[in-house]
């Protein structure tokens, strides 16, 4: 339970009691005083608790520890991190388990449940993350390099036989990730008629590693991946082209047969935790940076080996115009 709005008031009372004699005793003097010790008692950290969904790719990581280790640091506040995919932490908004999703790739099928109008009103959209997100299907340099016509969707059947593994089942294997993700890669190799089976690799962490494993072995693979993504810095996969995305061809998933769009990354928050006032509240607001921003953080966590929250603390010791320009 959070507790900003009433350990705020109740700091206001004290201190208009023990200020009576200084002019506490007018009710014009007490709501200026009451205000002023509820914004002193923000600047000095009653936050209360910080529900902070951690869904699982790095970048969202990098995201969510950058703003939750800030809320720590300048708003007192308690951050609790919860692993969790991203439709079990929108049902979280409702019941006070997740205050924000801070960074959300694209749910409109979320949205209508739980946005107000057409859904229960306990999730609103707080504005950009100012990520450009791009889902697609790629693959390894070499490939591309070696044999460049690959990069058309309309001849990945001829090199079908070269990306077959022991679990394609005699087509040519096309590498999922988290099957959680957003993703209609399974409809996209039916209706385009590709001579491909989707395996999903199972996590994020997985499939950089076949792709890494796949450039330096020279390897054929393919496989679903996105941008920001620390991975491009050092392999700098290639993107496969689609068909061009048109609005409403993912409308219906089983009959998609489109490439993803490009994604405006946002962020979700809890309506509840945005009406009690917390001074989180801006912070996530104001929370925007870049895709070089997030790849720097996400690239200390897993591949520099450092732990998410002292990962973030340095990106944040680095770029204090940054920082303070969320702050207000």
């Amino acid at each position: 339970m959070r507790t900003y709005r009433r350990t705020g008031r109740l700091a206001a009372l004290a201190a208009c009691a023990a200020l009576a004699l200084a002019g506490c005793g007018s009710s014009g003097s007490i709501d200026e005083q009451t205000k002023a010790n509820e914004e002193n008692a923000a600047e000095s950290g009653d936050c209360g608790e910080l529900n902070m969904a951690v869904n699982p790719w790095v970048g969202y990581q990098a995201d969510a520890y950058v703003v939750g280790e800030l809320a720590k640091e300048k708003f007192g506040c308690t951050v609790n991190y919860k692993d969790l995919k991203e439709d079990v932490s929108w049902q979280g908004f409702g019941t006070g388990d997740v205050d924000v999703v801070i960074e959300d790739w694209g749910h409109p099928d979320l949205e209508k449940k739980f946005f107000e109008g057409e859904g229960d009103g306990s999730a609103q959209d707080m504005g950009p993350t100012g990520n450009e997100g791009i889902i697609g299907w790629y693959v390894p340099p070499w490939l591309a390099e070696k044999y460049p016509d690959i990069l058309d969707y309309q001849n990945l059947n001829k090199y079908a036989e070269q990306f077959k593994t022991s679990e394609s089942g005699g087509k040519g294997q096309f590498l999922g990730a988290d099957p959680s993700y957003v993703q209609f890669d399974e409809a996209i190799v039916s209706n385009l008629d590709l001579n491909f089976k989707v395996v999903f690799s199972g996590s994020e962490a997985a499939s950089i590693q076949a792709f890494e494993k796949a450039e330096k072995n020279k390897e054929f693979l393919i496989g679903y991946f996105y941008e920001p993504q620390w991975l491009f810095a050092e392999v700098p996969l290639e993107k496969v082209e689609l068909p061009e995305y048109e609005d409403g061809c993912q409308d219906t998933p089983a009959e998609v047969a489109c490439d993803y769009p490009v994604t405006t990354l946002k962020k979700i928050v809890s309506t509840s935790w945005v009406e009690e006032g917390g001074p989180a509240v801006d912070l996530v607001k104001n929370f925007e940076w870049t895709n070089d921003d997030q790849n720097e953080v996400a690239k200390m966590i897993a591949k520099d080996g450092m732990e998410p929250d002292a990962a973030a603390q340095q990106w944040i010791e680095d770029n204090p115009d940054k920082v303070e320009a969320w702050l207000g």
